[in-house]
């Protein structure tokens, strides 16, 4: 039962994780992502407050004004107004019914650029520093962060689920042919 729970909480926090690329009703999620990128019929995943602060014009990429603004933008999270960004700031709450002690999917590359000394916080020089840290990012030199690069590649579905193509015909001819 604890497996399912935290097998549900990472999965839930991954797709978190891209649900704020997407608008809500809409059908032109990051590459890869279904309809609206909602996690299926009927769910709703929080938005990860990071990339919505970034991201200013909800286009799913954050170009170079967004890059420039960064520092600013990031300040827009701190809720206690201390100057610095907790997990609890720029990462999606974990759902209602976690466990106090549930783990945290993996951390996204934008997370990890920002937090310079992955201490879990984002303190005020790595606030300040967040336009470098982001072009760090930019892996074609284009000038802005795609989905792909600021999360990283989105895993594979595992197998048997409902996700993608799973239910595609394997390559090659139809049987019989």
């Amino acid at each position: 039962m604890k497996t399912n729970i935290l097998a549900c909480i990472a999965a839930a926090l991954g797709l978190a994780a891209f649900s704020a690329v997407a608008q809500d009703n809409n059908n032109d999620g990051p590459p890869g992502g279904g309809p609206g990128n909602h996690g299926g019929p009927g769910r709703h995943h929080p938005p990860f407050p990071l990339i919505g602060a970034l991201d200013a014009n909800h286009d799913h990429v954050i170009d170079s004004n967004e890059i420039a603004n960064a520092s600013a933008a990031l300040l827009t999270l701190d809720k206690n107004g201390d100057g610095v960004l907790t997990t609890n700031e720029y990462l999606p709450p974990l759902p209602k019914d976690a466990p106090a002690d549930a783990p945290r999917p993996p951390t996204p590359l934008i997370v990890k650029a920002l937090d310079a000394n992955g201490d879990g916080v984002i303190d005020a020089s790595e606030i300040a520093n967040a336009p470098a840290a982001l072009k760090s990012l930019d892996k074609n030199g284009d000038g802005q962060l795609t989905p792909d690069e600021f999360m990283g590649k989105r895993p594979a579905p595992p197998q048997g689920s409902n996700d993608g193509d799973a239910g595609a015909p394997p390559d090659g001819p139809p049987p019989g042919q």
